[in-house]
């Protein structure tokens, strides 16, 4: 059977490694705005060979393509986000989603149902606002506001996936627009190496069909506590009740965003604590932390 290696590298990033495979998920942007780069360090590029992405948003996509082109990995996504890879040349593209199993040699991943939630952030008091929801009908557009009065306004039939909100100067400018570049592709997956398994939930709200997934390691958003686009601690937990794995990874939460050193805030000792009462192990990773399995 042989080690498993686990890499966290913040946000949802982790790199996991048993022999000659080299799987990272989720080779996002660190958004803070001191470290505006890749969250996988380019010394990590070289020999990955499998690149999972859990959806599009920039902290958990932004370097997977450079990557799979850098690495000449096979890349693993939702279809939204296919032609996202093709278009920047990267050639060796599997879509999967919730259900769908894809098998390679020495590696099997299977999609799982996810949601990402509704991103409501507020900076600098009210200077800028931003309020991001997934949402399902046939017709788009969007709108510039001034104060209460419409400037422009454009609709057309398409299929709406999302709808954000950009607010400036405290509501006096508002821009309104569908399919921003939001929760694009949102998948999750339960991934079999090294005779172990591990599921990754990327950034989603609790949802059914988790039951009895019972994975060595399961790594699960705890900071939807405030800003509700993930599961906070007390639906994690539920989560974990529901899903059985051995060893727990908190993941995404106490994140940098523009000039905020934490966002999605999260008590992880307290989570941690929690977790142990159910008898199942709990590894707190911070950056760069290194466990082996």
């Amino acid at each position: 059977m042989g080690n498993l290696n686990i890499k966290h590298y913040a946000y949802n990033a982790f790199i996991i490694q048993h022999d000659d495979i080299k799987v990272v998920i989720d080779p996002g942007r660190n958004l803070y705005w001191t470290k505006f780069n890749s969250l996988i360090p380019k010394t990590e590029w070289e020999g990955i060979t499998h690149v999972l992405v859990t959806h599009g948003d920039p902290d958990h996509f932004a370097y997977a393509p450079s990557i799979a082109k850098k690495a000449g990995a096979k890349v693993i996504c939702e279809k939204e986000l296919e032609d996202v890879f093709l278009s920047d040349g990267v050639k060796d593209v599997h879509k999967i989603t919730a259900g769908g199993v894809i098998d390679f040699e020495g590696l099997k991943v299977e999609g799982l149902n996810t949601c990402h939630g509704p991103l409501n952030v507020k900076l600098g008091c009210g200077l800028l606002e931003t309020k991001n929801v997934l949402v399902n009908r046939n017709q788009g557009g969007h709108a510039i506001y001034v104060a209460s009065f419409k400037i422009t306004e454009k609709k057309y039939r398409i299929t709406v996936r999302n709808h954000g909100t950009l607010k400036f100067l405290f509501g006096l400018i508002r821009l309104e627009k569908d399919n921003i570049d939001f929760a694009r592709g949102s998948v999750g997956y339960k991934i079999t190496i090294g005779g172990r398994t591990v599921v990754n939930l990327g950034d989603t709200i609790l949802q059914k069909g988790w039951e009895s997934l019972k994975p060595d390691v399961l790594m699960i958003p705890i900071g939807g506590n405030i800003y509700k686009n993930t599961m906070g601690e007390k639906e994690a937990l539920e989560a974990i009740k529901r899903i059985e794995p051995k060893v727990v990874i908190p993941c995404h939460y106490n994140n940098g965003f523009l000039w905020r050193k934490h966002m999605n805030k999260a008590d992880d000792e307290n989570f941690k604590r929690e977790v142990e009462k159910l008898g199942i192990t709990c590894l707190i990773m911070t950056y760069k932390d290194e466990i082996t399995i």
